[in-house]
């Protein structure tokens, strides 16, 4: 049996898999599939994935299916830059106007519900999927898109969620955590999930040591319209770390999506 590893083609995830991608670096094993965090969601509920950096609210609905990497996530320092709502208005003027949601993430959907519902106590009129318009009141956009924006300028207002949530609850947000199905846990396969982990931590260590080198991979393979220096600086903002006090936020934003219905329950986390 293969260990399926949903990877993400987006920026934020380049310090996970970029040393995968040299000559020779695979493992035994493992294969990889691309697409975005919504298309490994699906995957990894219904067992086409076994493995991925996925939305971290993946491992809420499906409660028991998954365990988590007790070291590693995808989290910011104050603001991630890449999970923004664009708007023509003021945030807390949102009420009764169009909200176009992302259908890539839907651990960033279910944050921006919550922040927008919850914390501004706000009503407005949401729009699932489609192409940005210049037409749309507000959109939410995510990875490398919501990074491309930023450089076009198009909408007056700009909110970073990460900003929001931290601003709000005193704690980092966790976007994606590494979620694990269990169907791969047994005898066979838990060692070569164990090293890829491995190899995964090292990968990013190597990342750190070398970001020229390891991002001139990276673009080679999923090349996008920003400038460099962009891309660069980009990294300055994003911590990787699954701190206890990350840990603490994952289970608040869990609390807070079963309030809205967003997930069955709040589960207890689990990890490799």
């Amino acid at each position: 049996m293969n260990i399926c590893v949903g990877r993400i083609p987006f920026l934020v995830c380049a310090p996970f898999f970029h040393d995968f991608l040299r000559e020779n670096a695979g493992l035994p094993g493992v294969e990889f599939v691309d697409g975005p965090p919504s298309a490994h969601c699906a995957g990894l509920k219904e067992g086409r994935i076994h493995l991925s950096p996925a939305s971290s609210v993946t491992f809420a609905q499906k409660p028991g299916a998954f365990v988590l990497s007790p070291e590693l996530c995808t989290s910011c320092g104050f603001e991630v830059r890449s999970v923004k709502l664009f708007s023509r208005y003021p945030i807390e003027e949102l009420s009764g106007k169009s909200v176009r949601m992302t259908s890539q993430s839907e651990t960033s959907v279910a944050l921006l519900r919550i922040l927008l519902e919850d914390r501004f106590s706000l009503k407005p009129d949401y729009v699932c999927g489609g192409s940005v318009s210049l037409a749309d009141d507000a959109c939410l956009l995510i990875g490398d898109q919501a990074l491309e924006e930023n450089e076009r300028h198009r909408f007056a207002f700009g909110y970073d969620l990460g900003t929001l949530w931290q601003a709000w609850q005193g704690v980092p947000f966790v976007f994606g955590a590494w979620v694990i199905s269990k169907a791969v846990l047994g005898p066979d396969c838990r060692p070569i999930v164990e090293r890829y982990m491995e190899l995964t931590q090292e990968s990013i260590d190597k990342f750190r040591e070398d970001k020229a080198h390891a991002l001139d991979l990276w673009l080679a393979k999923y090349p996008v319209n920003l400038p460099r220096p962009v891309v660069d600086e980009y990294y300055n903002a994003l911590d990787y770390r699954f701190t206890e006090q990350r840990k603490e936020s994952l289970k608040m934003f869990f609390e807070y999506a079963s309030r809205r219905g967003l997930v069955p329950c709040v589960p207890r986390l689990e990890y490799l």
